[in-house]
């Protein structure tokens, strides 16, 4: 089946190409098996800890679990990250969800603000919410909780039929991504997803970080966690929206992350 792969780090011309034809695209084998077992360990305390029962997307498990936290600037993902965002962006949110044993389909959607459609914003709508998702079990085969895409509906003027969304049926060029444990899907907002089956006996985890222009309010917190801020990184405090803002509202420029090389 054709995939939409890129290779990790630095974000080329083709990648690029890629994103704004497909909507996403996929960067194969980008933790090693010790840190995949170190994350999904971490995911399974983050749902018990919450008391997720079914399926469940729990926020914030940086603040607490270092596995989790370390792939908010993964050098892998951050480079495809500031090449479609600039280098002035914020992690909006941390979401860590738990699709359960032998867990149903999910609903078509968007990714989006239930505030507020970005629809309204423009057309095509435009990139607000920049998501990375990092598989934590395997999803090599249908059937496996993988993601499934409607390949360049982010750039579709006309909406995904009701009957298609009420029936949860597929669509002749839905696309069910396949990928290994340790993948990355990196994916625009605006294009047409939904969880597929997942018809295996243990518990499906990816944790996702979604990456926002740096006005756009955090989804997963209120505030930011002092213990967290004062011991993690610069770079990650930079992320997480800790910075002067030296005109209001966003009037002027404020100095960008500290990211390597800058």
């Amino acid at each position: 089946m054709l995939h939409p792969i890129v290779s990790a780090g630095e974000f080329t011309d083709l990648d690029r190409f890629i994103f704004e034809s497909w909507g996403y695209f996929v960067i194969p084998n980008v933790l090693s098996k010790e840190e995949i077992q170190q994350c999904l360990d971490a995911s399974i305390r983050i749902h018990e800890a919450a008391g997720t029962l079914g399926f469940g997307q729990v926020g914030r498990g940086y603040e607490t679990e270092p596995a989790i936290e370390r792939l908010m600037d993964h050098p892998a993902v951050l480079p495809k990250i500031r090449g479609l965002l600039g280098d002035r962006f914020i992690v909006q949110s941390g979401w860590n969800t738990k699709q359960p044993a032998r867990g149903g389909m999910g609903g078509w959607h968007q990714d989006g603000s239930g505030a507020y459609d970005f629809k309204k914003l423009g057309y095509p709508i435009p990139l607000i919410q920049l998501r990375a998702s990092f598989l934590l079990t395997d999803q090599e085969e249908p059937g496996m909780g993988n993601m499934e895409f409607i390949p360049g509906s982010h750039r579709s003027s006309a909406p995904l039929p009701d009957s298609v969304r009420a029936a949860k049926s597929g669509t002749p060029i839905s696309h069910v991504l396949c990928a290994t444990a340790g993948s990355v899907l990196v994916f625009h907002n605006a294009i047409w997803h939904r969880t597929y089956e997942h018809n295996r006996d243990y518990d499906r985890y990816t944790m996702h970080y979604i990456y926002s222009p740096p006005w756009v309010k955090p989804s997963d917190r209120f505030h930011n966690d002092v213990d967290f801020m004062q011991r993690t990184t610069p770079l990650r405090r930079a992320l997480m929206g800790d910075f002067t803002r030296p005109d209001a509202p966003f009037g002027a420029n404020y100095a960008p992350p500290p990211f390597e090389g800058n």
